[in-house]
């Protein structure tokens, strides 16, 4: 038995992902034309590569939004595939299994064929999909007026999903996409003023003498000021000795390592592991990423995050010694040439890739 595994994890919800994977006029845009038959659907798949003719699709098990089971018969083969969708805190994970039942295929080129398809164009249309719901500049013709070209396969610094081996054909009616992405900036927090000036621990220096005038008078002339008898100024007491604070440890700073996990044709997902090289527990720490003009950040794992402008910042819960902390998190660019922030720091050391 010849089986092809693969699985993809989606900032998409299950219901959107199986909207792209059922529904004809999305499966159209992201995968091939199909045309309803009778009790079963006809794939044109005959010019991709993994394929020898088109192919007949036999819904077997149907439980929206969670598992799609489908027999494929194409040029001599029989093939059964099982898609399944499981939530996931960010959106949800897609696993297809295709197995060989009848005939022979070419397992490597099939598995190729599958993980362009559920690694590449599906999160393109499942992100377009979602632009159309929630871009309100549509109506002014902006970029999620048409369905964007979707880059080959490969390009790009993006990671694709784990493979085992998977065929390509039973794809088509897979169901797999992740939370639908929040494009929502978060408020700067506010500066706090600063505090009042600390007294003075010097005593101010007295005030110079001043000569009263006499005051006139018919009886006895007013003694002068100058006469006049002053309290003696007590002697100075010692001014005690302070013992010096010890003085704290140097703090160890903070490595973080960036890399770009998956590259989408209107935005990334994101990955930075900050860690603690330290012997002792790190309670406040904040990796910050410089995104593109125009850039924003929805779904984030592993940290809180804010926005300003172009300037993300990521705070966490408290990091142990030689710990480690993993922030996961997806970027919206309307630029289809971006794949990764311009800049990122922990703390102030810039981020390393691995």
């Amino acid at each position: 038995m010849i089986e092809i595994v693969t699985e993809v994890d989606l900032f998409h919800p299950p219901a959107r992902a199986w909207r792209g994977l059922t529904e004809r006029p999305l499966l159209v845009k992201w995968f091939v034309d199909c045309t309803p038959r009778d009790d079963h659907w006809v794939l044109a798949t005959a010019a991709l590569p993994g394929y020898d003719a088109d192919t007949e699709v036999e819904v077997v098990e149907l439980r929206p939004p969670q598992r799609l089971v489908v027999r494929c018969r194409e040029a001599g083969r029989s093939t059964r595939l099982a898609c399944d969708l499981t939530p996931t805190a960010h959106g949800c994970r897609l696993s297809v299994r295709e197995v060989l039942e009848d005939g022979d295929w070419a397992a490597d080129a099939r598995a190729e064929q599958h993980e362009q398809a559920v690694t590449g164009r599906l999160p393109a249309i499942l992100d377009w999909l979602a632009f159309q719901e929630v871009d309100l500049r549509r109506a002014e013709g902006a970029l999620t007026a048409e369905l964007p070209v979707v880059r080959p396969f490969g390009e790009g610094r993006g990671r694709p999903g784990r493979r085992t081996l998977l065929a390509a054909g039973a794809v088509t009616l897979l169901a797999g996409a992740t939370g639908a992405a929040i494009w929502a900036n978060r408020p700067t927090p506010s500066t706090p003023a600063a505090p009042p000036p600390s007294p003075s621990l010097v005593a101010p220096s007295p005030s110079p003498s001043v000569t009263a005038s006499p005051r006139p008078t018919s009886a006895r002339p007013t003694p002068s000021a100058s006469r006049r008898s002053a309290s003696p100024s007590p002697s100075p007491s010692p001014t005690p000795s302070r013992t010096p604070s010890p003085t704290p440890p140097a703090t160890v700073p903070l490595t973080a390592t960036y890399e770009t996990v998956v590259d989408r044709i209107f935005g990334y997902r994101g990955e930075v592991v900050v860690r603690n090289p330290a012997p002792t527990p790190r309670t406040e720490w904040t990796v910050t990423v410089t995104l593109d003009d125009g850039a924003s950040v929805s779904t984030v794992d592993g940290a809180q995050a804010a926005q300003d402008g172009t300037t993300v910042r990521f705070t966490g819960p408290e990091l142990p010694p030689n710990g480690s902390a993993t922030i996961r998190f997806d970027v919206r660019d309307p630029d289809p040439a971006h794949n990764a922030p311009r800049t990122c720091t922990a703390d102030t050391t810039p981020c390393t890739t691995p």
